[in-house]
């Protein structure tokens, strides 16, 4: 399957392309003539979607993309504002939504006969795209920004992908290892890049499942360069055209306010997003000043009707401790802005307290240890002390 086309114009082109000519990001021409649920195979995880996918799962570790779980957590139902489920996406073999994509580029890649893969990245999608490429037998090339943590490059080195840190401007870094990808023959899964994007739209496709025969009130994820929304938006357009569901949820995706693009351009009524002077955070690997397909987001957001919402520090903050505390998962910062933005949505009226809304967990991220400010202080007491300690906690 090469045909792509651009949602806001129309337009096709083949592989390689990923962007159409009037500027805007390709998705892969794939919308079925006829889907039920009664379509789906008893296949592992995300490959359940072998009618709506164009590549059969590789198998190794992609056989375990997919097929999370969708967790209904009433003891946060007070704290968000709603009745919450939660979608959790560190279910995935590297702990990330990132492995859909992935393992669908490396089934791609095995089935054109390259050899390697590559992607540009700083985290979780560098660590999925490597530990896939791993268990198939592919090379991969992972381009990472210059001022990477050490802790992250250990983490990816792992696989054992070519492991290069760039200097220059990393916004212009994607749009190069496409051109050179292209020239070198390496497919590069970068975050919007249209396979990776139809691997990502199986969060949806799993989650109104789960629902049918009804759809939730609202679904409600982080966004970055706008590659997963695009994915989670363009699986419901399709199940609506084939009837699998009566109508689209509202979907509204979760910003840092430090770096907060696609959240800016929807509060001001702009029709495309534009690029920010992000602020640091510590959702970090949502951080994207320029989200390759921010404008797509933002198009989605408005004609489900929903929306995009900047949420602070503070507020990210709580929501993961929510989560922790009250659903006994731990999450990434990034993940937790999905659950601090349903909060702010119920807190203005915009979800009502019986709205059944899926915050998508995106990961649990990868591995590292927090931030000094971030450490729980534990305090020490004397054996003799405990039980009057433990009494009084």
């Amino acid at each position: 399957m090469t045909e792509r086309t651009c949602y806001a114009c129309g337009a096709t082109a083949d592989a390689p392309a990923t962007h159409c000519d009037c500027g805007e990001p390709l998705w892969l021409d794939s919308d079925p003539l006829d889907f039920d649920w009664n379509a789906v195979v008893d296949d592992p995880g995300m490959w359940r979607y072998a009618e709506l996918l164009p590549f059969e799962s590789p198998g190794g570790v992609a056989d375990a993309a997919g097929g999370t779980p969708l967790l209904r957590l009433p003891r946060l139902d007070e704290f968000a504002g709603v009745r919450l489920h939660l979608k959790d996406e560190g279910s995935n073999p590297t702990g990330s939504f990132k492995d859909r994509g992935s393992a669908l580029g490396v089934a791609a890649a095995l089935e054109s006969g390259a050899d390697t893969v590559g992607t540009v990245s700083h985290g979780n999608m560098a660590m999925s795209t490597a530990a896939n490429a791993a268990s198939a037998g592919l090379d991969c090339v992972v381009l990472v920004p210059d001022d990477i943590p050490e802790s992250r490059i250990a983490l990816i080195s792992q696989y054992g992908p070519t492991l290069l840190r760039v200097r220059g401007n990393y916004a212009e870094l994607y749009d190069r290892s496409l051109e050179l990808g292209a020239e070198l023959g390496i497919p590069f899964y970068n975050s919007d890049v249209p396979l990776r994007v139809e691997g990502q739209k199986t969060t949806a496709l799993e989650l109104c499942e789960a629902f049918a025969p009804e759809v939730p009130d609202a679904i409600v994820l982080p966004v970055s360069s706008g590659g997963h929304a695009s994915g989670v938006w363009k699986a419901l357009r399709e199940l609506e055209a084939v009837g699998a569901i009566d109508r689209v949820p509202r979907l509204y995706f979760a910003q840092a306010a430090a770096c907060a693009p696609i959240a800016e351009a929807f509060a001001a009524g702009d029709e495309g997003v534009s690029p920010v002077e992000g602020g640091e955070t510590v959702a970090y690997s949502i951080a994207n000043a320029d989200p390759p397909s921010g404008t797509r987001a933002l198009t989605a957001a408005r004609e489900t009707s929903g929306g995009v919402v900047a949420v602070s520090d503070d507020e990210i903050r709580a929501a993961r401790r929510a989560i922790a505390e009250s659903g006994g998962l731990s999450v990434e910062s990034a993940s937790a802005t999905s659950l601090a933005a349903i909060r702010r949505l119920a807190a203005d009226g915009e979800l009502d307290a019986d709205d059944d809304v899926v915050a998508v967990a995106t990961g649990r991220g990868i591995s590292e240890s927090p931030p000094a400010s971030e450490k729980a202080s534990v305090d020490r007491v004397g054996i003799d002390e405990l039980g009057e300690r433990l009494a009084a906690r």
